[in-house]
């Protein structure tokens, strides 16, 4: 499916709960993903959520970082799960969204890779590295740059101000690249290297702990979260959301979908 049908077929179902969402009930929830292997995830959650607990979930899949937010905090869904905890916090500095975190999910490990070095010490001066073009994602790929001792960036510094700006040593003098995170597997072959999120690598053939030149571990505070409405934290449907999410069902599916790589982080 293209990404611009993929585009009209989410739009054409946000205008539809728009004029529908008076309509739901205790036992259903609309949750919002970005299109990909997390999809499959909520997919298997689905038919736990209806077996266990007698809860309708309607997955609408979303191309981009913004709009999952932005159609929660609109109430056109009631959930999201695609984003980490410091990527919500770029937002919400910027949107004051009454949107907040019921659950953790799992931890898929960023990656530096590459096509042309097998070792990032074969870098050549003024190597192009490719990192994700939004924010938070961004601030992440920085980090990692620096554990592998490739920048140096400032220790005590958030996401939203972490920028390639921020780099005060760059010995190789790599040339950073901005480029949008589900671009970057496909422009892979084009930069010298790229930190690619793992959502995005293993659709392209990257299993992380087999390709990668160096990887986040699992002390990584990047975990994908579960977002709802402030309004809605205590309503019991999103704790059964949270207990199919976390069940052996989506763990078994988790190691299948991300070669298991993905690391539980609750």
């Amino acid at each position: 499916m293209s990404r611009v049908k993929s585009f009209l077929i989410s739009l054409l179902c946000l205008l539809a709960l728009g004029c529908s969402q008076k309509e739901r009930g205790e036992h259903e929830i609309y949750i919002g993903t970005i299109s990909g292997p997390e999809t499959e995830l909520v997919e298997v959650a689905k038919k736990v959520a209806a077996e266990r607990y007698n809860l309708k979930l309607t997955i609408i899949n979303f191309e981009d970082y913004v709009m999952p937010n932005t159609a929660l905090a609109e109430g056109e869904i009631d959930a999201n799960m695609f984003q980490h905890q410091p990527y919500l916090d770029v937002v919400l500095s910027k949107q004051k969204y009454a949107i907040e975190p019921i659950g953790k999910m799992f931890i898929y490990p960023m990656g530096i890779y590459s096509k042309k070095v097998k070792d990032l010490a074969d870098l050549h001066k003024g190597a192009v590295i490719g990192i994700p073009n939004d924010p938070s994602n961004a601030a992440r790929a920085l980090r990692l740059l620096a554990k592998a001792k490739l920048i140096a960036i400032p220790q005590n510094i958030n996401d939203l101000e972490l920028t390639p700006k921020k780099i005060y040593a760059n010995p190789h003098e790599l040339v950073i690249k901005e480029i949008a995170a589900a671009q970057l597997p496909r422009v892979l072959s084009e930069v010298d290297a790229a930190v690619i999120n793992t959502n995005y690598a293993i659709p392209a053939g990257l299993i992380p702990h087999r390709d990668a030149l160096f990887l986040e571990d699992k002390n990584s505070p990047y975990a994908n979260i579960v977002v709802i409405r402030s309004s809605d934290k205590d309503k019991e449907k999103y704790h059964q959301l949270i207990q199919a999410l976390h069940s052996d069902e989506v763990l078994a599916a988790s190691k299948r979908l991300f070669a298991d790589q993905a690391i539980p982080a609750w």
